[in-house]
């Protein structure tokens, strides 16, 4: 069955049913929800009775996917039956599609904040467990200036807390209803507008998918950062910088080497970065040549969309078990921070409190540094990085993240 299937005589072949069919059992509970509301709208229109309403309500509560539809919106007219025949009334699947995305990736975006919170809830712990401890701070790779862990798992807490703003902004931004738009120019019928905020635009309500292009956004930033907190665990449990060792739970073994423990967890965080950068300019790339209103090539909007969730589920609580059971070799990393280089501009400025212009007491310690007569200042003295100290920036953070 085809929702268009009266304006032709002829099905089309298994050959040309198979590529237009749309992979979108992923919608059904949205479609579900969205068609709901069509039908109260058609209650208070007095085009569906009482009987009828409760009825559709009832059958959309417990409606599962099947296969064998064109889609979901097919599998939902089939499985309401006669009432079924009158439920499309004054809607198309252009807006009905639109609707049940947009409330599909408002969910994937709450969804995504949550578990960014309990990741930076992890991470918030294990800074407030390291405040002090000290590291080595990085500059191109090379050792710059010492920091703490703390420090600098509060950085990575940065990261999420923008990540955060990206996914709540993208949820508001797929909060307006396109029901009522019909196919591109509304109906005849008597409807009354959705609850809620509605788009102003019929064209631009079935033709829109900037919110789509919004998730994949927030989701490609989110994995860019994830990315670059993957590498640094890499770094980190590698015998070169010994820094850290990998939890079993949340690593694997070598087939052949029988010693090895991989840090996959956040290889694949790091992987899948590029991954999701794809899915956003894979989309970009369908919509940007798109006449107004609807095109079939919007299909293409789904899958990248359900894949992005997937794996933002998936990334947000595998690196959450990782850095929760991560073993900090306190004592590598003390020693590497206590490496006497480190304190190099410390002692320049120490220089420039003397009134030294800072030009000149830069090249004097460079001097020293290549003399090997360097002497670092007492890195006792030397106070905690960033306003207030990491205890103050870690009460904010929490502060922030409630």
């Amino acid at each position: 069955m085809t929702l268009w299937s009266a304006r032709t005589e002829r099905p089309p072949p298994p050959e040309v049913a198979a590529f237009l069919a749309a992979a979108d059992a992923e919608l059904l509970p949205y479609d579900c929800e969205a068609t709901a509301v069509h039908a109260r709208r058609l209650n208070t229109a007095g085009l569906l009775d009482d009987a009828e309403l409760a009825e559709v309500e009832q059958t959309l509560a417990g409606l599962e996917w099947e296969a064998g539809d064109e889609d979901v919106h097919t599998l939902i007219e089939r499985k309401l039956g006669e009432v079924g025949r009158r439920i499309h009334a004054g809607r198309s699947r252009n807006d009905q599609v639109a609707a049940a995305l947009r409330l599909y990736v408002a969910d994937a975006c709450t969804e995504a904040a949550g578990g960014i919170a309990a990741l930076a809830g992890t991470i918030l712990d294990r800074a407030e467990a390291d405040a002090e401890t000290p590291m080595p701070g990085y500059t191109h790779l090379q050792r710059a200036q010492p920091v703490t862990v703390g420090h600098h798992l509060l950085a990575w807490a940065e990261m999420l807390e923008r990540d955060l703003a990206r996914f709540r902004l993208a949820a508001g931004h797929a909060e307006a209803s396109p029901l009522g738009a019909g196919a591109l120019a509304g109906s005849t019928l008597p409807l009354p507008p959705p609850p809620g905020p509605t788009m102003r635009n019929s064209l631009d309500a079935v033709a829109d998918r900037d919110f789509a292009l919004d998730y994949l956004y927030a989701s490609a930033v989110l994995f860019t950062h994830l990315s670059r907190i993957g590498e640094e665990l890499v770094l980190w449990t590698s015998a070169e910088f010994a820094f850290a060792r990998l939890p079993e739970e949340a690593a694997t073994g070598s087939s052949m080497m029988p010693q090895k423990l991989n840090p996959d967890v956040a290889e694949l965080a790091r992987g899948k970065a590029g991954t999701a950068i794809g899915r956003l300019a894979g989309l970009l790339a369908v919509v940007k040549g798109l006449p107004l209103s609807y095109n079939r090539d919007l299909q293409e909007d789904k899958e990248p969309v359900f894949a992005a969730r997937r794996d933002v589920r998936s990334a947000l609580e595998a690196l959450r078990v990782l850095i929760e059971g991560l073993e900090l070799d306190r004592e590598r990393l003390a020693a590497a921070a206590a490496d006497p280089a480190l304190y190099a501009t410390d002692r320049a400025e120490e220089l420039v409190q003397d009134g030294v212009p800072f030009r000149d007491a830069h090249e004097q310690v460079a001097a020293e540094v290549r003399a090997g007569s360097f002497a670092p200042p007492d890195p006792g003295e030397r106070p905690a990085p960033g306003p207030g100290g990491v205890r103050e920036a870690l009460a904010a953070a929490r502060g922030r993240w409630g």
